[in-house]
């Protein structure tokens, strides 16, 4: 049997208390103490930035609304270009720190859409290379990330700082 052995991990799911059933963006939100520990990178009148805790790729960023709405037709004119210039921030960022090939960018809008937090709205932003997703993705639903969260947390962190 293989084994790939992701000791970060354990870190973020023992500090989850299994009794708060509070929407995760929402509970992050209340915590700004807690910034670094949750990986926010950024926080704005209405959104903030942080890590994807499952990400895709290495650097895959979240773009989540400050207010606990589900879809962009409940979103302000002020959120929605929220949105759209932090996307661009977020693009800046990692092109400068990582140096991608692409990006895909967008909204998984309800769960039959594929969104695992269906009820608040976020925006992914994945930066992408030639082979990022390999056989192991494919055939055993597996990633390989060559780099830790904190790491990435310290290298992006300096692009979101005013």
């Amino acid at each position: 049997m293989d084994r790939l052995w992701t000791p970060w991990r354990y870190d973020y799911i023992s500090r989850i208390d299994p009794a708060d059933t509070r929407c995760v963006f929402c509970r992050i939100l209340a915590e700004p103490e807690k910034d670094e520990q949750n990986f926010v990178l950024f926080r704005g009148e209405s959104l903030f930035v942080l890590l994807n805790l499952f990400p895709y790729t290495s650097g895959h960023l979240l773009i989540a609304a400050n207010r606990h709405i589900s879809s962009l037709g409940k979103t302000s004119k002020q959120e929605l270009h929220g949105f759209m210039d932090t996307a661009l921030r977020c693009e800046s960022a990692l092109q400068s720190e990582y140096h991608p090939e692409g990006f895909n960018m967008g909204f998984n809008l309800g769960r039959m859409a594929g969104a695992g937090v269906a009820h608040h709205l976020h925006m992914h932003v994945l930066p992408r290379w030639a082979g990022d997703a390999n056989f192991l993705s494919v055939i055993s639903e597996t990633r390989v990330l060559p780099e830790d969260l904190p790491k990435t947390y310290q290298r992006l962190l300096p692009y979101f700082r005013n």
